[in-house]
């Protein structure tokens, strides 16, 4: 609200200005609107240069001055040529003009090349520590345990559209999205409350982009900051967008336990596998562990010998045969199951 009133002043001062100066022999009201024009222009062109990034406007900044310098070698050598005074002034006009255009929108599109160096290196790293939340990732609540244990630090930022996104499931009429999304809004809170974590609550939006996902994408590039997330397609988009991810499953699977052929660990059996006489129990990172010949054990604690330990998309399995087992237990087929 406080630039909207700047900017009406900025008008109105260079209309009454112009009204009362008469500039280039117009009248006064003429001049008023002129001067009104100018600077409903000016307006203009300084939003469009807020949009920029620092990268971009140095580098129509450095375009724009070689433009100048380049127009000026030119304009030396039409001053000594042999031209009709108006000609050689129109032609100087046009090179300063054309040249100074060309230097900033090429300064401009090769900015994000820029290497702004040491000065603005702790700008840079302020802003790499920002790190932006996704419905997801609040929703499971694991980034509040990492934040808390000190693994992730900077600025967590959670835009209002998220808010909006939470909001609608926690109002859900299906009582898991209902509980979900209350669950999320529990673990805002419980880090907010956080004395040692900054939550930052953004109201940037981009009216013109429907996905919530790709508007976190874009706020991203606009602070230069992370995307922290445990959905495998927002994952895969960002790294189409060349935005840096930290994905809360990638952290959890590079965190379990190394297991090794031949090695021996004690497992609840909890269900049948889906083959012949399997059991199924879990390791407390949720790593499910197949078990041969341990049908019967369900609700066991069973001491098994690994053999194989199979990585898949969706995670780690282990394959084991109970110890004290005289059939030979041979490795069954892998098993998906969703956790």
């Amino acid at each position: 609200m406080n630039l909207i009133l700047v900017r009406l002043l900025f008008v109105a001062l260079l209309a009454g200005v112009c009204f009362f100066l008469h500039p280039f022999g117009m009248t006064g009201w003429v001049s008023a609107v002129a001067g009104a024009g100018v600077a409903g222009a000016a307006i203009a062109f300084e939003l469009q240069v807020r949009a920029l990034s620092l990268k971009r406007l140095m580098g129509a900044v450095a375009g724009g001055m070689v433009g100048i310098c380049v127009s000026a070698l030119f304009c030396l050598v039409l001053r000594h040529a042999v031209l009709p005074s108006g000609t050689s002034s129109a032609l100087q006009l046009v090179i300063l003009l054309l040249l100074t255009y060309v230097g900033l929108l090429v300064g401009a599109s090769k900015g994000d090349q820029m290497n702004l160096g040491a000065l603005f290196a702790g700008d840079r790293q302020t802003r790499h520590g920002v790190k932006v939340l996704d419905t997801s990732v609040i929703i499971d609540g694991r980034i509040a345990d990492i934040a808390e244990a000190g693994f992730i630090d900077g600025v967590m930022v959670v835009p209002e559209f998220v808010l909006r996104e939470l909001q609608a499931v926690a109002d859900s009429t299906d009582s898991s999205k209902r509980q979900r999304g209350r669950r999320g809004l529990d673990m805002l809170q419980r880090m907010q409350s956080n004395k040692n974590l900054h939550v930052q609550i953004v109201s940037d939006d981009f009216p013109a982009i429907r996905e919530v996902d790709l508007k976190l994408l874009e706020l991203a590039k606009k602070r230069e900051a992370k995307v922290v997330t445990n959905d495998f397609n927002l994952n895969k988009v960002a790294h189409l967008h060349r935005v840096e991810v930290l994905n809360i499953n990638d952290l959890a699977n590079a965190l379990r336990p190394v297991v090794l052929p031949g090695e021996k660990m004690t497992v609840l059996i909890l269900k049948e596998g889906k083959e012949l006489n399997q059991g199924v129990g879990y390791l407390d990172d949720g790593t499910m562990v197949v078990v041969d010949h341990a049908r019967k054990l369900i609700g066991k604690p069973v001491e098994i010998a690994v053999t194989s330990v199979l990585q898949t998309a969706s995670g780690k399995m282990i394959f084991g045969k109970a110890e004290g087992n005289l059939q030979e237990a041979g490795r069954s087929g892998p098993v998906e199951i969703s956790r």
